[in-house]
């Protein structure tokens, strides 16, 4: 375990979130022995919460856990009344992958308010760093469910979930003595925030091929994810001959492979995954009567998704009704396109220049809190390089170097927006 060692100590801020996102990468931080995987309100997730508190609780914060199991560390301005700026990204990951993608961000902001609170420094307004318990969506089938909650904009119908275990996602709250009847107070009132932060792994290529440490992020690309049930008539292998099978895989393949085609086709930044898959009843002599993958469709360009969407769509009914299957169709959330903030990009420009780094902006086509958060508040996004652009994998690596240079960006940042707003 990584000590909270103050600012000046024996590692720099930003090898110290290096150095803690990779203590939060093993047992009993993990729900796996041999690999990374942190579900929303699992025991993982627990231990990492009360970690983080404690690092937080370090850096001269007030710590607290919000209705929908968020962690919250404030650290008071000087004006009380004063919106505060939120810093944040999530604790979750998916299974099996690297030790950066979400928690980098929430380290680099405990970092920001250590070296805030060492030099005797308090901002015109709060500084609040928010751990958010689910962007990913790898134990519920929902993304980004804490971060909605916050912004507001998550309806009450969409809490009822349950895993791929059947666990309810109210008897998961329970367990952490949180009630789902209350979960939407996780709400910030309009005018509380007039700001969010947020520093993040590119989990791209472009920054390391030209060089770079950071860049600003000027908005993210629509995202579209659908869940697809094909049904066909299971039989035995041997008996049921090829001409007579409504084979649900068979079908299934076809219709990934449509997805594919047609993403290619679009010859743009359009994407579009099959990046889950099952097959039932299962059994190797027996030809399968249903199956069902996800669909996840992005560009930057919110029409352009929604062409490629409705045409893969329309090519999944042809094909079920070719074969003889079934084949339903649930959307399971749609992300508009978010831009960031114009005045925050300037000055994210100007604390990158300010850090003696080259400026650069970039769209992310991965999505983020950040794109939940603008319906909330303005918001900034800053892309941290990572090795060969690789994430959602243990080969996920962030160079120490890289984080202290987004640590002085942010603080840059941080800096200039209390300049802005000393008189707002």
């Amino acid at each position: 375990m990584v000590s909270g060692a103050p600012v000046g100590g024996a590692l720099a801020g930003g090898a110290r979130a290096v150095a803690r996102c990779d203590a939060l990468g093993a047992p009993p931080f993990s729900d796996l022995p041999d690999g990374l995987y942190r579900g929303y309100l699992t025991p993982a997730y627990r231990a990492a919460q009360d970690a983080l508190a404690g690092w937080m609780a370090e850096a001269g914060m007030d710590v607290r856990r919000d209705a929908a199991a968020n962690l919250v560390g404030r650290y008071d301005g000087t004006d009380p009344a004063a919106p505060a700026l939120l810093i944040g990204s999530h604790l979750d990951s998916v299974r099996d992958g690297g030790r950066y993608d979400g928690p980098l961000g929430i380290m680099l902001g405990v970092e920001a308010v250590a070296a805030l609170h060492a030099g005797g420094r308090r901002l015109p307004f709060a500084l609040e760093v928010i751990a958010f318990g689910d962007e990913e969506g790898s134990r519920f089938p929902a993304a980004m469910l804490t971060s909605r909650a916050v912004a507001g904009t998550l309806a009450p119908e969409a809490l009822e979930l349950a895993d791929g275990e059947g666990a309810a996602l109210a008897d998961a709250l329970a367990e952490g003595g949180r009630d789902v009847a209350t979960y939407l107070a996780a709400a910030r009132a309009p005018g509380s925030v007039f700001g969010y932060l947020e520093a993040h792994i590119e989990q791209g290529p472009l920054l390391e091929a030209e060089g770079l440490a950071v860049g600003t992020v000027t908005g993210i690309a629509a995202q579209a994810r659908y869940q697809v049930a094909v049904t066909g008539v299971a039989g035995q292998a041997g008996t049921t001959s090829m001409p007579l099978r409504r084979d649900a895989v068979a079908g299934a393949a076809e219709m990934v492979l449509a997805v594919e085609r047609i993403a290619r086709a679009d010859a743009s930044d359009l994407v579009a995954t099959v990046g889950r898959i099952a097959a039932g009843p299962g059994a190797a002599n027996v030809i399968a009567g249903e199956a069902s993958f996800t669909i996840d469709i992005r560009s930057g360009d919110a029409a352009r998704r929604d062409r490629a969407a409705g045409e893969i769509l329309r090519e999944l009914d042809w094909i079920a009704q070719a074969r003889g299957l079934g084949c339903a169709v649930e959307l399971v959330h749609d992300l508009p396109a978010s831009p960031c903030d114009p005045e925050l990009m300037d000055l994210m420009d100007a604390a990158i220049a300010g850090a003696g780094q080259p400026v650069r902006r970039l769209v992310s086509g991965a999505g983020h809190d950040a794109m939940v958060m603008a319906a909330l508040c303005p918001t900034a996004l800053l892309f941290i390089r990572c090795r060969g652009g690789v994430s959602h994998n243990p080969a996920e690596h962030v160079d120490p170097a890289d984080a202290e240079v987004a640590l002085q960006v942010m603080l840059g940042f941080i800096d200039r927006l209390g300049v802005s707003r000393r008189d707002v």
